[in-house]
């Protein structure tokens, strides 16, 4: 018996998207004549999940879904997962909220966590990147933003690692990481990168692949009552069969 049931509106159509699921014989797969119908049959429960994006921009797959899908976050965004040489980074929100207020900004964090649990089924170490490091470029309200965020979760979430701003380096290389800012659960060793904004999450996430050399799985979209993937146009099939790593895990985590 198959463990689930993906629909992927391109796959009779996309050789990248048929030579990604040969690597998961126990997925049943099957295509739509368009994203309406798929967010429907998502919907109808006649699928666990929703998977596109190979040929159609994403703000066409998230349109299909906000009026097919419920949400089950206040508001709803994406990450991405990045894999290469055996370490994970998940990086929000590179694909759905451009200027993030305080309060879609916690729940980006809040959900872009809950992945991380569930995928990589470790405690979040989550960095809130910036320009700055600790207050070292003086003051700004986006930095404002971010001190709101990580007070919010650490009260709600004491479980969790957050700390910020900090850079980026100062977020993933130890040695750097320990010379800005000292003694951190986070610092150089976080899992979770939060960007600012849409403009600096999608730079970070397509340098990382295509200059970088990561395999990047996404956008997972969050916050909606079902696992579903906005996958970008520029896709490599180890990018999809990441995305369906994510996916599945997600699927098998709203069973147990």
């Amino acid at each position: 018996m198959k463990s689930m049931k993906i629909v992927f509106p391109e796959l009779t159509q996309n050789s990248i998207a048929q030579e990604a699921i040969q690597a998961f014989p126990d997925i049943e797969f099957f295509d739509a004549p368009d994203l309406g119908t798929a967010a429907e049959m998502l919907a109808s429960s006649q699928a666990d999940s929703l998977i596109s994006g190979l040929d159609y921009p994403s703000r066409d797959v998230l349109l299909a879904c906000k009026a097919h899908i419920p949400l089950k976050s206040p508001y709803f965004s994406s990450c991405f997962v990045g894999k290469k040489d055996g370490k994970y980074l998940i990086i929000a929100d590179g694909g759905v909220n451009k200027q993030p207020n305080q309060d879609q900004l916690y729940t980006i964090v809040e959900d872009t966590a809950r992945t991380c649990e569930v995928f990589l089924e470790k405690p979040p170490k989550i960095a809130m990147l910036s320009y700055s490091t600790k207050g070292s470029g003086g003051k700004n309200p986006d930095l404002e933003k971010i001190y709101y965020v990580i007070n919010e979760i650490r009260k709600n979430h004491p479980d969790w690692h957050i700390d910020g701003e900090m850079q980026l380096d100062a977020a993933i290389i130890p040695r750097i990481g320990e010379k800005k800012i000292g003694t951190s659960d986070v610092a150089g060793h976080a899992n979770v990168l939060i960007t600012p904004d849409l403009n600096s999450g999608n730079i970070l996430y397509k340098s990382m692949e295509h200059l970088g050399g990561w395999i990047m799985a996404g956008p997972i979209l969050q916050g909606f009552a079902t696992p579903i993937a906005d996958l970008s146009r520029g896709s490599t099939v180890e990018d999809v069969k990441l995305t369906i790593e994510v996916i599945k895990k997600q699927f098998e985590r709203t069973r147990k």
